[in-house]
């Protein structure tokens, strides 16, 4: 699902220890992951969010990490390998118009696209992909980075969102994004 897509160097940015000061993975997610849940990371890059997000689901959960880029996902591999968590992640290659995880449709607990909604070509049919990843009752939070997203933009992803069957929940507050909790209806 490519549309703006991040360029594969960006993304040792995207994963220095800084970005712990505003962007602290555990503090973003802790409240909706639990051990055990099978996870959907959309636009995972080099694992910013996968690598804690597989210890969380702890040894009997799953992190399926999709990206466009096979770059970012040898990546996240070999960084997932070294975090002693590889076992616990599925890295999947997506597509302009799948996530390509058909064997993981209906079963995930919790999806997470932060800072991706805006480099797809079609935000409708990636909220579609992530409505039919998701199990009934299946929340997902979407974040945009509010220096490229406007909050007008943000609303029209939402209401794409509901259109494919993800209502808000609630808003929380994730440093510099528009953030909101959506939940399969």
């Amino acid at each position: 699902m490519s549309h703006g897509v991040c360029p594969h160097w960006v993304g040792y940015f995207l994963v220095s220890p800084l970005r712990r000061l505003f962007h602290n993975p555990e503090k973003i997610l802790q409240p909706f992951v639990n051990p055990g849940m099978t996870v959907l990371d959309v636009g995972c890059a080099m694992g910013w969010f996968t690598i804690p997000l597989a210890r969380m689901v702890g040894h009997q959960g799953k992190v399926v990490a999709v990206d466009v880029q096979e770059k970012m996902l040898r990546s996240l591999a070999k960084r997932a390998r070294k975090a002693e968590v590889g076992e616990r992640i599925v890295p999947r290659a997506c597509t302009a118009t799948s996530l390509e995880v058909p064997e993981f449709e209906g079963i995930v607990d919790f999806a997470v696209a932060f800072a991706v909604v805006h480099e797809v070509s079609d935000a409708g049919l990636l909220f579609q992909n992530i409505a039919r990843a998701l199990k009934p009752g299946g929340r997902c939070l979407v974040a945009e980075p509010k220096g490229h997203v406007r909050i007008e933009e943000f609303q029209r992803s939402l209401s794409m969102a509901e259109k494919a069957g993800l209502y808000v929940l609630d808003t929380p507050k994730v440093a510099g994004s528009h953030a909101a909790l959506l939940r399969k209806g």
